[in-house]
């Protein structure tokens, strides 16, 4: 055979492997881009590398499947739920300590989630994984709770952090399997009607959306 016609099957052989390549690495970044959705923008930009933010990426999933994260019982959900009904009706007359104290619930509820906890870039890495539209929530109330440690916030600023972390809790509190019993269920639907009188009757509450949805 000719040595051209090598030449050619050599450049041929080289164009298909770089097409399969650019094939593979577009599948992957299309499906970190759907899985983690916001979070993938926000990483690519924080890393200002497309391929550095994808490999940091693999890696949060990969420090995920390292974590058994189970659902709540219902009893432990209805618990965690009245005590951020007193986190929000105790912002009224203390705000700094309200948010301090909605950090620790939502600390709280990872741990029992079976999240780590230990620092807070890891809480926050791993939790990307399966609530990737909140956590950036995360991240800035508690960049407001660290910054009212050493100087003056605003309450709006402690109002904001709040609801930032109640997006994130009600996400965390959220039923997994829908395996939620009837009875518990209305439970749960009866307090947050007398959490949302008790914010209606109160001046200065907090704005947004409802309690967690228990069902």
């Amino acid at each position: 055979m000719a040595a051209w016609v090598w030449i050619l099957i050599a450049i041929v052989v080289v164009v298909v492997i770089a097409l399969v390549a650019f094939g593979v690495t577009r599948r992957r970044s299309s499906t970190l881009r759907q899985r983690f959705g916001p979070e993938y923008d926000r990483t690519v930009e924080a890393r200002e590398d497309r391929r550095a933010a994808e490999t940091e990426l693999r890696a949060r999933e990969k420090q995920r499947a390292r974590f058994t994260v189970k659902p709540l019982p219902e009893a432990v959900r209805l618990r965690f739920a009245s005590e951020w009904r007193e986190v929000q009706e105790r912002f009224v007359d203390q705000p700094s300590q309200a948010v301090a104290a909605a950090d620790t619930l939502v600390t709280r509820v990872m741990h029992e989630r079976g999240y780590p906890t230990e620092q807070f870039e890891a809480q926050a890495g791993v939790v990307s994984v399966d609530h990737p539209d909140v956590v950036e929530n995360y991240r800035f109330g508690h960049a407001i709770w660290q910054r009212s440690q050493t100087e003056e916030t605003s309450t709006e600023d402690l109002r904001e952090a709040l609801l930032r972390y109640r997006s994130l809790f009600e996400e965390l509190l959220r039923q997994d399997g829908g395996n939620t019993a009837g009875t518990t269920a209305d439970q749960a639907r009866a307090a947050n009607a007398d959490a949302d009188e008790s914010e209606a009757g109160e001046s200065g509450t907090l704005a947004g959306p409802a309690d967690p949805d228990m069902d």
